[in-house]
């Protein structure tokens, strides 16, 4: 008697669910890359931010750069934990992506463009993450031989 493993057949909807995981994954490490520089710009104090005055919520630039920096770096770490499709890294992506919202309108005033461009990327990474179902996800960091991408239309 032998017993025969037979991995389970990838649906389409399973090929969709984890694009858009990975997607949410990649999109989430831009973020934290991008937003650990924009906070080092700003503990730097660079000429590139603005200085407005009479800000409703206004912060010592440095302040905020702090903010960005510790934002991005949790955002980098649970990006690598989306490439495995932990459910506790998709509730922490959404919450993470949330608070670059946040982060992004509370400094908007201080460099105007670059946090409406992270305020939508991280809109999108929160939908690709709540979009879809946990069953049906697979591993993205598993191999998988090219024949069972595919399935064969021979007759």
């Amino acid at each position: 008697m032998t017993a025969t493993h037979t991995r389970p057949t990838h649906t389409a909807k399973q090929g969709w669910a984890s694009g858009l995981t990975a997607f949410g994954a990649v999109m989430l490490f831009l973020v934290g890359l991008l937003d650990i520089f924009r906070g080092i710009m700003a503990i730097a104090e660079d000429d590139i931010f603005l200085t407005t005055r009479n800000y409703v919520f206004e912060f010592d630039l440095t302040g905020w750069g702090w903010v960005h920096l510790a934002l991005g770096a949790v955002a980098v770490i649970v990006s690598f934990g989306l490439l495995k499709t932990s459910t506790w890294a998709r509730v922490a992506g959404v919450a993470i992506a949330g608070l670059v919202i946040i982060a992004n309108f509370l400094s908007l005033p201080y460099y105007p463009v670059w946090s409406v461009v992270m305020i939508t990327i991280s809109g999108f990474i929160i939908w690709a993450l709540c979009v879809v179902r946990r069953d049906n996800l697979f591993d993205l960091s598993e191999e998988r031989p090219m024949y069972e991408e595919r399935p064969s239309h021979r007759v």
